[in-house]
């Protein structure tokens, strides 16, 4: 199909909040849709150079109003591509990936456009500017300068080579590790092996099953991560074996899907571009532009946190061993037997949760209610309104004052074509130069139960539910002039921060009364299992830090490589750089291996997935602050909007968080939470 006026894409949606026309929108107008946007951007870059005078409106006000056909489809693609693809989007997919890279390169490696930019960067103290528009020019700079405009010509041909074969890989290794899940998806023969399992999940199974045209069977499919949730409740070894064999071999098979090939040359590459940029390594050059600043301070913190992390996970091993009774443990022993060291220790058994955890009311009644409490929006299902896939359901969220604020898509269930993990993306981006507000989505996978069957939530289930809705209301709450620093537009080692902080109301006393009850009886979650569960904040936490970090580890080790490193074994690799820091301990697997690492290979984190420990600094500082001012209040939750989820990318993020908590961040209270003191 060919580009047309009546493409979807072509104008503003007139649906409320500018809602993408999810019914007209069919795979062929995609393309027509992506070259047409591209055009036309490149003809507003050419117009913009092309005026005689430089200034900041002509300029970087014109490129933050440019692109607007090709930005609405790429907001509803990749949306699509990640929460509901098919051997067409996929296509696609792996079509535009090099094409976008060299469109971008087109624009921030064009020496005129930089040129005038740099300009008005050396004037900016003379162009009385506000303090928003200031900062977007300040952002312009150095995203042009982190782009490499400023390279030589010949440097910035090289460039282009390097991030068009960058995005290639990028959208390949993905695909791979998504199709290599899906074949390890382990059939069950016999239902007697699922014993330990709930009904309704035994049903998943069976329907997950016939999904595969397998009717009598039972299937479980892989998870993103290392591991799977099931581990904590099946009683047969052998089969929990098989889930964590095959959980740890995804995408490293000899196989049409194997990824190793491709995670060298990513590694290579981007060590080539880091030095053409005057960087030591990837991760020197990534860091460099988030709150951390360099990758020593990111050791400096986890160094310090990971003799106490393989500490505590080795006495775990040993009260694990008890349990057991006899025999060593292995990594698919350590769920399962976690659980009854906990009931032993604590009297807490989180499977019992599930049943006090129906989604409809941990949603409403939780997740809805718990916003309600700190910044006074409310939330109305409109039914009316399509979403891209019939599971997604939208909810209009209103002010206190009944105003409009934001469209909220909530897409809860897994299915074979969506991605793993759970995520928050949007449509729209809030924005007083357009006049847009937010259209923001979340993302998780759920196993969706029998027709009929309520969806009940493991513990860890909600907790996602909580984290990935804080990242929801840091774009539905932002109120900015420019698109450029709309909602969750901060540095990634920032951007975990608020979402972190609004898992601290799963268990508030307010808010765990008003969701938490049994989906048959309406009783609430007994007190004494409440009281117990936050007696066991730092349970386990051994186990999670060291997993955590030996993922954080692997991708700065693989990040610091120079361009000439040769790496023989992708597994001798990993195992290297975990024993590095001291951190092998078999029973603990690193949460992500490199084949399966979609984070740094395929989701923007590389050199980054330590942000979420750093972010998790300030995350716990903002917890004990909520909890000396009075907790879940209306006053409370107006400071935290004002002072920094409003804000979005406006300011240093590091700024931001002193404005809100008025000093500067302690790692203390994250040591304490993580019973590493």
């Amino acid at each position: 199909m060919t580009w047309t006026p009546q493409n979807p894409f072509a104008n503003r949606s007139d649906l409320p909040y500018e809602l993408p026309p999810f019914a007209q929108i069919r795979d062929e107008h995609y393309l027509p849709a992506f070259y047409e946007g591209c055009s036309l951007q490149l003809a507003e870059v050419r117009n913009i150079i092309e005026q005689d005078t430089v200034t900041f409106e002509n300029t970087i006000v014109a490129m933050e109003l440019s692109g607007q056909v090709l930005m609405r489809m790429l907001l509803v693609f990749f949306n699509k591509s990640s929460s509901d693809t098919s051997p067409e989007l996929d296509a696609i997919e792996a079509e535009i990936a090099p094409k976008l890279a060299a469109h971008t390169d087109a624009i921030h490696l064009n020496p005129q456009l930089w040129g005038r930019i740099k300009d008005l960067f050396e004037r900016r103290e003379n162009l009385g500017l506000d303090s928003e528009s200031a900062y977007l020019l300040e952002r312009y700079y150095r995203d042009f300068i982190h782009a490499g405009a400023h390279l030589t010509e010949e440097q910035r041909e090289i460039l282009k080579g390097y991030n068009e074969r960058l995005s290639t890989l990028e959208t390949e290794y993905g695909q791979k590790v998504l199709a290599d899940a899906n074949d390890l998806a382990i059939v069950v023969d016999d239902v007697a092996e699922l014993d330990g399992l709930t009904d309704t999940q035994i049903a998943t199974a069976a329907a997950a099953a016939k999904d595969r045209d397998l009717e009598g069977k039972w299937v479980i499919p892989m998870v993103n991560f290392t591991g799977h949730p099931l581990l904590e409740a099946l009683t047969n070894r052998s089969l929990r074996e098989r889930i964590m064999k095959n959980s740890l071999i995804k995408g490293g098979r000899d196989n049409d899907n194997d990824v190793r090939g491709i995670v060298q040359e990513f590694v290579s590459l981007r060590a080539k571009r880091a030095e053409l940029f005057g960087f030591k390594s990837h991760a020197e050059y990534v860091i460099s532009n988030q709150t951390a600043g360099t990758p020593t301070n990111v050791h400096s913190m986890l160094r310090r946190i990971a003799p106490a992390a393989i500490r505590n996970a080795r006495a775990e091993a040993a009260d694990i061993e008890k349990a057991m009774g006899d025999g060593k443990v292995e990594s698919w022993d350590w769920d399962f037997y976690t659980e009854k060291v906990r009931l032993e220790k604590y009297n807490v058994d989180t499977s019992k949760f599930k049943p006090y955890f129906e989604l409809e009311r941990v949603l409403a009644d939780g997740v809805f209610f718990a916003a309600n409490k700190l910044f006074g929006i409310s939330f109305k299902e409109r039914k009316d309104l399509v979403a891209y896939h019939r599971d997604a359901r939208v909810f209009e969220v209103f002010n206190e004052d009944g105003s409009e604020l934001a469209l909220f898509i909530f897409d809860v269930y897994a299915r074979e074509s969506k991605r793993g993990g759970a995520w928050m993306n949007n449509l729209v981006d809030q924005n007083h130069l357009f006049d847009q507000k937010p259209i923001i989505v979340n993302n998780l996978n759920v196993p969706k139960p029998p027709a009929g069957e309520p969806t009940l939530l493991t513990f860890d289930e909600t907790t996602t539910l909580f984290h990935e809705f804080g990242h929801a209301l840091h774009g539905m709450l932002s109120n900015v002039t420019y698109p450029r620093f709309s909602g969750t537009s901060t540095p990634r080692d920032f951007v975990e921060f608020p979402s972190q902080v609004n898992e601290m109301w799963i268990l508030w006393p307010e808010v765990v009364t008003n969701y938490a009850r049994h989906f048959e009886t309406g009783e609430p979650l007994p007190q004494e299992w409440i009281d117990n569960l936050n007696a066991t904040e730092t349970f386990n936490q051994g186990h999670a830090t060291t997993s955590y970090l030996q993922a954080a580890i692997l991708d700065l080790a693989w990040h610091e490589l120079d361009s000439n490193a040769k790496v023989d074994s992708v597994v001798s690799f990993e195992a290297d750089a975990i024993e590095a820091y001291g951190l092998t301990f078999a029973p603990v697997p690193t949460r992500y291996r490199s084949t399966y690492f979609t984070h740094i290979f395929a989701g923007g984190y590389a050199a980054g997935y330590y942000g979420y420990i750093w972010s998790e600094v300030l995350d716990a500082e903002t917890v004990d602050w909520f909890k000396n001012n009075g907790g879940l209040t209306r006053k409370n939750g107006q400071h935290f909007r004002d002072t920094l989820l409003s804000r979005g990318g406006t300011k240093d993020a590091m700024e931001l968080f002193k404005d809100f908590r008025g000093s500067e961040a302690s790692i203390e209270p994250l040591l304490k939470r993580r019973g590493l003191l």
